[in-house]
């Protein structure tokens, strides 16, 4: 197989999902990793492994990419995908969802990294795709702990960029504007659900999954020697 293999966190649907189809069918071998397995094997990927992870268990996730490894060679790619976002006034937001978002969103994106970089310098290549949100540069109302999750992605993936760029490997990070995933079906507030659909509608509806899928291919497939650093990417008629 002359494809490297990629893994793909949170690839159980949204832009996981679409991008490990693209990526099948490109050719490449997959890592798949999400905590409902069911919906990793409904996409019956050929060349792919699938494995029920949370990535905050750092001992899971280790254990999933040595398995993918012995099977189909060094990880070329992470896509640290993974991520919850659970909107709230910080005035009365819980610290639990504060705690759940981090966790995910930052320390297990930390965890993949740190898991497959050390090769990567060695080899002298590799990439890291870490996807943030446009929230991970400017704020809006009721994004206090998301976006503050989302500013550390960007904070700690300029700071790893530069520590990797000698040894050839690129670190990419894609800000995705408002998008169709399933991450409005983690909130607890019905009220701030329900304006995010108005506001959709008002701006004529918003990117597809396979849109920020398209747009991750796009950052990955350029060659080794060319890293874009920051993608942000959005529907034309978002203004914000």
């Amino acid at each position: 197989m002359d494809k490297k293999l990629v893994v793909i966190t949170g690839a159980s649907s949204g832009f996981g999902a679409a991008l490990a189809k693209k990526l099948s069918a490109a050719g490449h071998p997959l890592l798949l990793l999400a905590r409902r397995l069911d919906k990793l094997e409904a996409l019956d990927l050929p060349h792919t492994l699938c494995c029920s992870v949370d990535v905050t268990d750092r001992q899971a996730f280790t254990q999933a990419i040595e398995q993918a490894e012995q099977r189909y060679g060094a990880v070329d790619c992470l896509v640290n995908n993974a991520g919850i976002m659970l909107l709230g006034s910080v005035v009365d937001q819980t610290p639990t969802e504060w705690q759940q978002m981090f966790s995910t969103n930052v320390i297990g994106l930390l965890h993949g990294m740190q898991i497959v970089l050390d090769k990567m310098k060695q080899r002298q290549s590799g990439t890291i795709i870490n996807v943030s949100s446009v929230a991970g540069v400017k704020t809006y109302e009721d994004h206090a702990a998301y976006s503050g999750t989302k500013f550390a992605v960007h904070g700690i993936s300029e700071s790893v960029r530069w520590e990797m760029a000698p040894h050839n490997v690129r670190v990419i990070t894609i800000s995705p504007g408002a998008a169709e995933t399933e991450l409005l079906d983690h909130m607890s507030s019905e009220a701030i659900r329900e304006d995010y659909k108005s506001w959709k509608s008002s701006i004529g509806g918003v990117m597809s999954a396979n849109d920020v899928a398209d747009a991750i291919m796009f950052a990955y497939q350029m060659p080794q020697h060319v890293c874009i650093r920051d993608l942000v990417l959005t529907p034309t008629r978002q203004q914000n």
